[in-house]
């Protein structure tokens, strides 16, 4: 469970270095907000018997594969697929599998984009590979999907067809609200430039820049002032 725990650490890094960067880069960050959870022991081993696993540790890695996981949300789905590229362009991250219910959705209308990666932990003796679930969504998606677990919940698993059909009408309705704010924001922002700087203070100015120029024209004369 522990190294469970430092591969969440180490995805949850990755994620987080991802947000800076756009914040203080780019005048655009996709990443709203980001959540980690640790499957407990004893919801693993009720995993465990419920799928008929065997109990070696061996068998409940490959498995098993949600014991760590990380939610991603963003604001539009363009950013959905934009976190899940960047993520898998990092050369110490694999892809196992990807569950694309975002362009098909489960039938009582849950969507979002399941990601299964791999990311070697570093111990003190020996290097693991720990498989990470990575779920990325919009704000809408998300409230819907905790709208529905609350419901499920509530009616422990046993749920009303009316309140399934009102729950696939929501979810169709969360939908068109995603298509409609991602293409207003088009509309008013235009595509995404990636190029374009913020103001924010850890990123040079212009004056700050020649400053260094001209630091660097007094040390070398003949030397390059790029």
């Amino acid at each position: 469970m522990l190294q469970y725990q430092f591969g969440i650490d180490e995805v949850s890094t990755k994620i987080s270095i991802l947000r800076e960067e756009f914040r203080h880069l780019h005048d655009y960050n996709p990443i709203e907000h980001v959540s980690a959870r640790l499957k407990s022991p004893d919801s693993l081993i009720a995993k465990v018997a419920r799928k008929g696993c065997d109990p070696s540790f061996a068998a409940i890695r490959e498995n098993i594969t949600d014991i760590a996981g990380i939610r991603v949300t963003c604001s539009f789905t363009s950013d959905v697929y934009r976190v899940r590229d960047m993520l898998a362009a990092q050369s110490d991250i694999t892809v196992l599998d990807v569950k694309d219910y975002v362009a098909e959705p489960k039938p009582n209308g849950y969507r979002s984009l399941h990601v299964l990666l791999e990311i070697p932990v570093f111990l003190s003796r020996s290097v693991v590979p720990v498989t990470v679930e990575v779920q990325i969504r919009t704000i809408a998606m998300d409230f819907w999907a905790s709208l529905e677990h609350k419901i499920y919940y509530k009616y422990d698993k046993e749920v009303p067809d009316d309140v399934l059909a009102d729950l696939r009408e929501a979810a169709e309705q969360a939908n068109r609200l995603d298509d409609a704010m991602e293409g207003l924001h088009r509309r008013v922002h235009g595509e995404v430039d990636l190029s374009q700087r913020a103001d924010y203070p850890l990123v040079p100015d212009d004056d700050v820049l020649q400053r260094l120029r001209s630091i660097r024209a007094l040390r070398d004369p003949h030397g390059p002032t790029g």
